[in-house]
């Protein structure tokens, strides 16, 4: 049992480390255009899915209603995306990207998506799908515990 635990401990070292790490590199290059990385992914939601309940963005991106309205306004004020008020139904509110926050957008991604393959090219493909394979599994596993 005591190896099982020092195991298991070890594990999670090895993954809170990695998982700074590859976060910290990703991040640089969306705070260099003065973003951090909630309004990125918040923005880059929106520009591949399309306008979204305000409640719908914070559920996909794990964040709180509060912290939430807080990214939003901050996204609203730089000008990158805008309110968009439901007709049937006043208690909903629609998050859509501008044409500002396209661009940006578009500006971003693809230095964003290739640096994350590079990130990831330490392990080769087949690693990589086994890599995922296992955190979803962990991550399921962990969410069917709650």
């Amino acid at each position: 049992m005591e190896k099982d635990t020092e195991r298991a401990l070890k594990l999670f070292i090895v993954l809170s480390r990695a998982s700074k790490v590859v976060l910290e590199e990703a991040n640089r290059l969306i705070e260099s255009y003065k973003l951090n990385p909630t309004e990125f992914a918040v923005l880059e939601l929106l520009y591949h899915k399309g306008r979204q309940p305000i409640q719908k963005i914070g559920q996909k991106i794990l964040l709180s209603s509060g912290s939430m309205t807080y990214v939003v306004d901050k996204l609203e004020k730089k000008g990158l995306l805008e309110r968009v008020y439901c007709t049937e139904d006043k208690r909903i509110t629609y998050m859509s990207i501008t044409a500002a926050g396209k661009a940006l957008i578009e500006e971003i991604f693809p230095s964003h998506e290739e640096k994350i393959s590079e990130l990831m090219s330490a392990l080769s493909e087949s690693e990589q799908d086994t890599a995922i394979e296992l955190l979803r599994k962990l991550g399921l596993s962990i969410k069917n515990l709650s």
